[in-house]
């Protein structure tokens, strides 16, 4: 695995923000910013001694209190090394990211679920639209900040015999979930 660590180091080094680390689970962990990401993605994939040709996933985290809010994380496969490679971008709120659609096909549908989910925009994305939610639906579910019973909740209007969005209305802004289990006693 060392080996891997140092090659991937002296190859893709020159664009690397920081150097690669082999986390506990023998994953190869590299951040990037996002001007370098296709560079790296295809030198990742195309290298004879990396050979990383599997994008097995495309994911964000919300760190909401950090400055760059959001890591955009790509998850590689080398098949013929037996290695993954973690490659992280930190993203600033309202940034945009390249698309990785021409370097992996399969990342247009990975891409899509983030903006569906983050809000987080891929440039060069043949077809950003959501994926997951309603074409309607306002604002983004996984961020720290979205409300926990959203903004609209849908309902089936038997008069009108259609579909309605309004506007969400709980009869308690907050519920006291405190009691006394008779299992553990009082909280």
């Amino acid at each position: 695995m060392q080996q891997s660590v140092e090659h991937v180091t002296k190859h893709v080094g020159k664009i690397l923000k920081r150097e690669v680390a082999v986390r506990s689970d023998g994953v190869l962990e590299c951040r990037l910013e996002a001007g370098d990401l296709l560079k790296c993605i295809t030198t990742l994939r195309d290298d004879e001694k990396s050979k990383f040709k599997i994008l097995t996933d495309i994911f964000a985290v919300d760190y909401q209190a950090r400055e760059a809010r959001f890591d955009v994380v790509y998850m590689l496969l080398s098949v013929a090394f037996n290695a993954r490679i973690c490659c992280k971008v930190p993203l600033v709120e309202g940034h945009n990211v390249p698309s990785v659609t021409s370097v992996f096909g399969s990342a247009g549908w990975f891409e899509r679920e983030v903006f569906d989910m983050y809000g987080i925009v891929f440039d060069g994305h043949p077809d950003l639209r959501r994926i997951l939610t309603d074409y309607g639906f306002t604002g983004h579910p996984m961020l720290k900040d979205f409300p926990l019973t959203g903004y609209d909740e849908v309902r089936y209007d038997l008069q009108k015999k259609q579909v309605v969005y309004q506007p969400v209305n709980l009869q308690q802004d907050f519920r006291n979930f405190d009691a006394i289990s008779p299992w553990k006693g009082e909280r």
